[in-house]
């Protein structure tokens, strides 16, 4: 077969590390590097070896005539770039969330499904071994589950001034909540009822009406419950930045690090954002003494693969499903629900009110 013709649309973190993968694959062929910033488009393409590189979306989309786009930009741009590309014929690896809106994410769903294309979203926790094992242990603790997650990242300079760009479209809780909602409906296999939210705005760095601190509670219908919390920026505490814990009837799992390790590259770092080193299961289960049965015990993922790995696998599986044809209406439509769920989620933080799902 011949190879896939891709153009790449951003070159920032997420942009270059899925570029490093097409780079990398065989089946790929990078036909362009599109950028709003000249410096990170021609960094990428002289790492790379030289690829062109363009300022403007729709004169590179064109102009190399992909087969595939990959959409890695800020989000406020994702639907019409997604838009554009199906248009002309392009499958499409978008970078979460699909969208601003749900109405927006279910028109990229219609448009693909009517121009037989397929769509993969950048869930990284999906392919990701340690997180689908914390997924799998989770299901074997029982119903209902308590859910507790969060990332708060401490941020200055360049990453400040990202994350300051993403708070131009979306707030914290929607922006990296849309990961761990996902993450929570794998866990339980259920409907989510209703969410609550609250926020505060920090910094008077942002525009007008946003906020860079959120946390949600979200219910679903067979009585699990679970809450994410998210914050960025240069108040930001370095202190339980990282929770990742789910509790049930039968003990709970936790993302630990074994041994107390710190983690480097601090709360911002991209690559330490999938990071696990172990998952701790603890079991409930007693004796007639009431004493634990069972010792705590430690699942080691410290083997996991780094960021650019990861992105490795999730442009495999987009060869996958152009190759093999399969069926990414499940994927999708998880991809609507989780972003559905924290879209609601911000409506509560702004309103007060609880919103029914």
């Amino acid at each position: 077969m011949r190879k896939l013709r891709v153009l790449v649309a951003g070159c920032g973190n997420m942009g270059a590390s899925h570029a490093r993968a097409y780079h990398a694959l065989d089946e790929f062929e990078i036909v362009g590097l599109v950028s709003r910033k000249p410096e990170s488009r021609e960094a990428l393409a002289k790492e790379l070896g030289g690829y062109p590189t363009f300022a403007e979306y729709g004169d590179a989309l064109r102009r190399t005539k992909p087969d595939v786009v990959s959409i890695n930009t800020y989000p406020d741009t994702h639907a019409a770039y997604a838009k554009a590309a199906l248009a002309a014929g392009c499958h499409l690896f978008v970078e979460k969330p699909l969208a601003e809106t749900v109405a927006e994410a279910r028109s990229i769903v219609t448009a693909a499904q009517q121009a037989k294309r397929k769509v993969v979203v950048g869930y990284i926790l999906r392919v990701h071994p340690a997180w689908t094992k914390f997924v799998e242990v989770a299901q074997t603790l029982g119903k209902p589950l308590v859910m507790r997650m969060n990332l708060n990242q401490q941020s200055r300079g360049k990453n400040w001034a990202t994350h300051r760009s993403l708070m131009d479209s979306m707030s914290p809780i929607v922006d990296c909540g849309v990961h761990y909602v996902d993450v929570m409906c794998q866990m339980t296999r259920s409907r989510p009822v209703r969410v609550h939210a609250v926020s505060a705005r920090l910094t008077e760095e942002l525009k007008p009406g946003m906020y860079n601190y959120g946390q949600l509670q979200v219910a679903f219908e067979d009585g699990s419950v679970g809450w994410y919390e998210a914050g960025w920026g240069p108040m930001m505490s370095e202190v339980a930045y990282f929770v990742k814990d789910v509790v049930g009837p039968k003990g709970c799992a936790s993302i630990v690090e074994k041994g107390g390790a710190e983690r480097a590259g601090g709360s911002a770092d991209v690559g330490a954002h999938t990071k696990t080193n172990a998952i701790r299961l603890h079991l409930q289960e007693r004796d007639a003494r009431d004493e634990f049965v069972h010792a705590d015990r430690f699942i080691d993922t410290a083997d996991e693969p780094d960021h650019d790995g990861l992105c490795l696998r999730e442009q495999q599986y987009l060869l996958r499903a152009i190759r093999e044809d399969l069926d990414l209406s499940a994927h999708l439509n998880d991809a609507v629900e989780s972003l559905r769920v924290v879209l609601a989620a911000d409506e509560s933080a702004r309103t007060g009110r609880v919103v029914a799902l």
